[in-house]
């Protein structure tokens, strides 16, 4: 347990954002034999393959064709986001004195855990190239920013404002142009070939584990990193698959899934429907594996708060290290309705798995995650599930370090079983 979260805290250290998330999913894919695929290419599959194709830099479909055929898709679907700042166009903003940086909000980020920490900056950037534009990653390796917070002595002010005070500092007024010339540094260029970027302030916090028996991890970016993670190792050493293994990975999922390489774009679908036709199948074919495949959407839940138990529902409640969270929503916030409740139960049972129910409590709308948003697109049975978390939207996040190993064992027992869903029978082998 201790080296399976050990190597969860390296991955989250090496993935400030989703573009260096897909980049090191990559990178271990390729590792174990997988073959990359590309949207414009036309796609060639084989019986027993394994591929990934990417869109955007940020989002990820991995797959493997089984050797016998198969009879639907498994799917599990996480998000490669997490809550930060991103950096405007022009984002240097000076006075007399500072240098300050010039950001917005990305997804809902608990603003005050980001204050009076030092910060880096990582994402993308746009290079011009003889006469071509190529992405090129980075994450500076160094502490560069910080937002100072407002001695009380100076301000009985509580709520903060992204305007006034969640500017970070630099450095001083002759420091202009210095992060630019940093992070062209960095990656081999000058400065002036940088075209555009997508670069955000990310805390570079060491993940840990901690407690007595240090029975708890904290890193930044556990949502969703650590079902990613979780995930893709499951996906990695699953077995004997009767019915197709699908890793969906998406970016946007923080600021709604509505873009092109989001959870509500036709990117699975498209994937979906491209695998059945490069395997010799028609629409009719597609539609067919569709009726019989079956998501898991994995996103990490709230654990009960140990200052505050009152907040949780008092019979639908998850605490760190017991285990996945099966969630559901009566307004379908989450897609976990009977059938699918019946199948990851099912699924626990034969891996001698715990888990617990969580819903918002009553008079509470709580969250959403991607699952809802996904299987408008593909009409699939599902569930949502995560991970019990502390902390949620923090600049460091706390979680359950055996709930790690029980998210593995559950990807690696979902990925290898098989579910059949014939008329109005469900088979979970």
């Amino acid at each position: 347990m201790e080296n399976l979260n050990r190597d969860l805290i390296d991955f989250i250290d090496l993935s400030p954002t989703a573009f260096h998330t897909v980049h090191n999913v990559k990178m271990r894919l390729i590792e174990d034999g997988y073959t990359e695929l590309f949207e414009g290419d036309k796609w060639t599959l084989e019986r027993s393959g394994a591929y990934f194709v990417t869109k955007g830099d940020a989002s990820l479909i991995a797959f493997r064709v089984p050797e016998d055929g198969f009879d639907g898709f498994q799917i599990a679907a996480c998000h490669t986001d997490s809550p930060a700042f991103k950096l405007k166009p022009n984002f240097e903003l000076t006075d007399s004195t500072y240098l300050r940086l010039s950001t917005e909000k990305y997804g809902g980020p608990v603003l005050s855990t980001w204050l009076d920490r030092p910060l880096g900056i990582a994402g993308r950037v746009m290079v011009k190239v003889g006469k071509t534009i190529e992405s090129r990653l980075v994450a500076l390796d160094r502490d560069v920013a910080l937002i100072p917070s407002v001695a009380p002595h100076l301000s009985g002010e509580e709520k903060l404002s992204m305007l006034l005070d969640m500017c970070p500092l630099i450095g001083g007024k002759d420091s202009a142009g210095a992060l630019t010339s940093l992070i062209a540094d960095s990656i081999g260029v000058e400065k002036e070939d940088i075209v555009s970027h997508d670069l955000y302030l990310v805390n570079r916090d060491k993940g840990r584990l901690w407690g007595v028996r240090e029975e708890f991890v904290s890193a930044p970016r556990l949502d969703d990193l650590q079902c990613v993670y979780t995930s893709l190792i499951g996906f990695l050493i699953s077995t004997e698959e009767v019915n197709m293994p699908v890793l969906a990975l998406f970016n946007s999922e923080e600021v709604g899934s509505t873009t092109h390489e989001g959870a509500g774009s036709a990117f699975l679908s498209n994937v979906l429907r491209r695998i059945s036709l490069a395997l010799g199948g028609g629409e009719e074919e597609y539609l067919r594996l569709l009726s019989n495949s079956f998501m898991v959407s994995a996103d990490n839940a709230h654990a009960v708060h140990p200052n505050h138990p009152e907040l949780t529902d008092s019979l639908n409640k998850a605490y760190l290290n017991s285990g996945l969270v099966l969630k559901s929503n009566s307004q379908m916030r989450y897609i976990t309705e009977g059938e699918g409740s019946a199948v990851f139960t099912q699924l626990c049972r034969m891996a001698d798995l715990p888990f617990s129910y969580y819903t918002n409590r009553s008079d509470k709308t709580g969250g959403s995650t991607l699952g809802h948003i996904a299987i408008s697109n593909v009409p699939v049975t599902g569930v949502d599930i995560g991970l019990p978390e502390l902390s949620m939207h923090s600049a460091f996040e706390t979680a359950g370090a055996r709930d790690s190993e029980y998210a593995v064992r559950f990807f690696e027992t979902y990925f290898s079983s098989y579910i059949n869903k014939k008329r109005n029978t469900l088979t979970i082998d």
